[in-house]
């Protein structure tokens, strides 16, 4: 009688715990409802470590106008990417974002949109009160008419192209300190350059000052780098004088030219925002060192582009290293693709083989904290610009 009678028990506990799960199951599905209880892909907590990510200063729940999604466009043809995202949000119908009516159709229902920021999607979107940029730089995205006044919230990528972008500008400073473009150039001709070393371009880093413009993610990794081969970096920032111990000096951007003065290479990694388009302008190469070098791996409006084509033929500089120009792309006959100091690469610094990982690791997370109603990272100051 007793093994009967626990026998009947354990069938009807097994009995209640494959109903509970069914209908535990069934809540998850439901749109509308916060679907993720599990907690944060370790990946995402290593990448947050590992770069510093910051949390926005409120619980997207109690951001005004917060629920739960029913809807979210992303900006991707990826098919194994979205149901990688999918996974992520179970319940929450996301979609593929479309072209012409088929995409605001598709918005018309959306609370959430990754990669799509402009007039269009914010016509279209009127429940929209999340915006998740695939990028960095949203000078752009915060210039669209609306976007302030609703209340939406924008996030970017800020700090994960850290790296590749920092690479980026090192190799774009050691290539000019030791005349690879002047190399490269006789190398397509087959031209062996003799008394090479008379050119004036073969210099040593070490003990050098470099002056990086905007002391944030990107200038930090950017910093970092360069203290480590073994200079000395000084840096400005919007926020504060306050930087990491391997940057020895950080001003205000007030004091930009008594900093450029120092510099013997420049590297602008400061947002694009009305303080900072044209600040690199002919007062600004004039009162860099004489034969500096500039690198620009920011935005090209930062730079007044005549200004610095004045520098270079002057020798006032003595090279410069161009990720992004203005305008952009440089057109055809411009006078900075034939100069043999000067290094333009097609605005690719934040590509590499792993970067998009890191994207997709962020958005993931970020899709998960934003059902949950957990802080969202890289929130976007939308009055700042960045």
């Amino acid at each position: 009688m007793r093994k009967l009678i626990e026998s009947s028990a354990a069938r009807w506990t097994a009995g209640v715990a494959r109903m509970l799960s069914a209908v535990v199951f069934a809540l998850l599905l439901l749109p509308g409802l916060p679907a993720s209880a599990r907690g944060p892909d370790p990946r995402a907590a290593a990448l947050i470590a590992e770069l510093g990510l910051k949390e926005g200063p409120v619980p997207s729940r109690d951001l005004p106008g917060w629920r739960a999604p029913r809807r979210i466009v992303v900006a991707t043809d990826d098919v194994e990417r979205l149901q990688q995202l999918q996974s992520v949000v179970p319940g929450v119908e996301l979609l593929a974002a479309a072209e012409g009516d088929a995409r605001a159709t598709q918005l018309a229902e959306a609370q959430v949109v990754v990669g799509l920021c402009d007039a269009e999607t914010l016509t279209a979107a009127k429940s929209l009160h999340w915006i998740q940029a695939w990028w960095v730089g949203v000078e752009s995205c915060v210039a669209v008419p609306g976007l302030a006044k609703r209340g939406i919230v924008l996030t970017n990528m800020q700090r994960t192209s850290g790296v590749p972008i920092a690479e980026h500008a090192i190799a774009m400073m050691m290539a000019l300190t030791r005349g690879l473009p002047l190399f490269g150039r006789h190398q397509q001709g087959g031209h062996w350059l003799r008394d090479a070393t008379d050119t004036g371009r073969m210099r040593e880093i070490s003990g050098r000052t470099m002056l990086v413009v905007g002391l944030g993610g990107i200038g930090t990794e950017v910093a970092r780098r360069a203290h480590g081969l073994g200079m000395r970096v000084i840096a400005t920032r919007n926020s504060s004088r306050d930087g990491p111990a391997f940057v020895a000096k950080v001003g205000l951007p007030g004091e930009l030219l008594a900093l450029a003065a120092q510099a013997d290479i420049v590297v602008n990694a400061t947002p694009l925002t009305p303080e900072t388009t044209g600040i690199f302008n002919r007062a600004f190469f004039a009162a860099m060192k004489p034969g500096g070098y500039f690198i620009n791996i920011a935005r090209g409006r930062s730079v007044v582009t005549d200004d610095l084509v004045a520098a270079l033929r002057s020798d006032r500089l003595a090279g410069a290293g161009l990720d992004v120009t203005e305008p952009e792309p440089l057109p055809d006959g411009h006078a900075l693709w034939a100069m043999d100091n000067v290094i333009v690469t097609p605005h690719v610094a934040a590509s590499s083989d792993v970067q998009d990982e890191r994207y997709w690791i962020l958005v993931a997370e970020n899709l998960r904290r934003y059902v949950a109603g957990e802080r969202l990272l890289n929130v976007v100051d939308i009055k700042r610009g960045y």
